[in-house]
């Protein structure tokens, strides 16, 4: 598929995503930066979610493609959808809860185009339920590679935008495991390239209200068998960057 030299394709994995998707679509067609698609994958969504797409694309806004799968088949195969219909030289990333400040692909392009950078990520802030800023904000370290990476959680899905002339669109799919937007971090990491953070807050993760603890419980569960299972890290290896993980995580949510 011949790709546009400027085109950034935003692939958005929809499920039951009905109280938010509407306003993801009118924060992206109030981006300062005009030439990108928006791929919306429902994931076999059980609420209203695709009647609110195809209300919304009403305007005529060519630039906003449904694509509509049967079943929920979850976020790895509906983003890998998303990136095997694209037709853009940029892939963004962004979850269809979550809020981008206006000039987020504008000024996350042109950082990526000063630093030669196959891979970027910026940083970001907490928000409430209703995406209510909370003044709690994760910075970013300039780069990151793979080793660097494995102890960090600092990558945010919806801050990373990557350049598939340099990385090619295989190395970007995203594997089936959980948490496998990190495995497809470190796999594009570990094959030679290196993400440059952009430190500027030009996105809001909604914080969903639930247990905490239960959450952190998963993530180190998720994190170790990506470390043992994906990665084969030695037992100790795997530990160490534990530690560090999980100090730099309870940090970044405190």
């Amino acid at each position: 598929m011949e790709q546009d030299a400027g085109l950034i394709s935003i692939i958005v994995p929809v499920y039951n995503a009905g109280a938010y998707i509407r306003e993801t679509i009118s924060m992206v067609a109030a981006q300062t930066y005009g030439n990108w698609e928006l791929l919306l994958v429902d994931d076999g969504s059980e609420d209203d979610s695709r009647e609110k797409i195809r209300e919304s694309m009403e305007s005529g806004d060519a630039r906003i493609r449904l694509i509509e799968k049967q079943q929920n088949e979850g976020a790895a195969r509906a983003r890998n959808t998303g990136i095997e219909a694209s037709k853009g030289r940029y892939v963004a990333f962004l979850d269809a809860d979550d809020l981008w400040m206006p000039d987020k692909l504008e000024k996350e392009l042109a950082f990526m185009k000063e630093k030669q950078a196959a891979f970027a990520f910026t940083a970001y802030e907490f928000g409430d339920e209703d995406a209510k800023r909370t003044g709690k904000v994760v910075n970013v370290p300039p780069s990151l590679t793979y080793f660097k990476a494995l102890s960090r959680t600092v990558i945010f899905t919806t801050t990373v935008m990557l350049d598939t002339e340099r990385t090619g669109r295989e190395l970007i799919r995203m594997p089936e495991v959980k948490s496998e937007d990190t495995a497809t971090w470190w796999k594009i990491l570990k094959n030679g390239f290196t993400a440059y953070g952009l430190n500027e807050v030009l996105a809001v993760y909604r914080r969903p209200a639930r247990s905490l603890s239960s959450n952190k419980l998963e993530a180190i569960r998720r994190i170790w068998n990506l470390y043992r299972k994906q990665e084969k890290l030695s037992l100790w290896y795997s530990v160490y960057n534990l530690f560090f993980w999980a100090v730099r995580a309870t940090m970044r949510r405190l």
